[in-house]
């Protein structure tokens, strides 16, 4: 089955925050604080899916307050902080919402987010993921991480099963 086959078959989608969310940088602030930056558009995307029932999973090896604050702005209840092991993390979102492999789109960049690409009907990343994982991935968005690569795969989702149209969802 091709990529844009699977996409009419998406229930929910799980995301890594650092070169997913956020284009990887992370800026050192006095006083020891970090900073990163996240994309608008990426978040009206999300606040989109979640209110068309698709459930959104973010299994991150951070563990930042202005992340967790962010995604649980944007709607996101299942946030899996300072993942060790990503297929745990993911096992229990699946089992969470009885979701099945089929009906997952995860989108990583680097070697922590391998396995679980592996075990998603579609594996994505944005173009500047590491080459392990753009050798594996089924997609690969032209939107690089921080810059709508969130959007594009959940807007493609959405596209393909007649869910994305305009309700009105203000941006964030």
């Amino acid at each position: 089955m091709s990529y844009k086959e699977k996409l009419k078959d998406i229930k929910a989608f799980v995301f890594d925050v650092d070169g997913v969310f956020t284009d990887g940088s992370v800026y050192l602030l006095p006083g020891g604080n970090m900073c990163r930056v996240m994309n608008v558009l990426d978040g009206y995307a999300v606040i989109k899916a979640l209110k068309n029932n698709y459930r959104i999973g973010v299994i991150t090896g951070g563990n930042d307050e202005m992340v967790k604050h962010r995604i649980g702005y944007l709607g996101i209840e299942d946030y899996y902080p300072k993942s060790h092991d990503k297929m745990v993390d993911f096992e229990d979102f699946k089992k969470k919402y009885k979701l099945k492999n089929e009906e997952i789109l995860t989108m990583g960049d680097d070697i922590p987010d391998l396995h679980i690409m592996k075990h998603s009907a579609i594996g994505a990343c944005p173009p500047n993921a590491v080459a392990e994982i753009k050798e594996i991935a089924d997609y690969i968005s032209p939107k690089p991480g921080g810059t709508g690569a969130v959007r594009d795969v959940i807007e493609q989702v959405m596209k393909v099963q007649g869910t994305w149209k305009d309700d009105h969802t203000q941006s964030v």
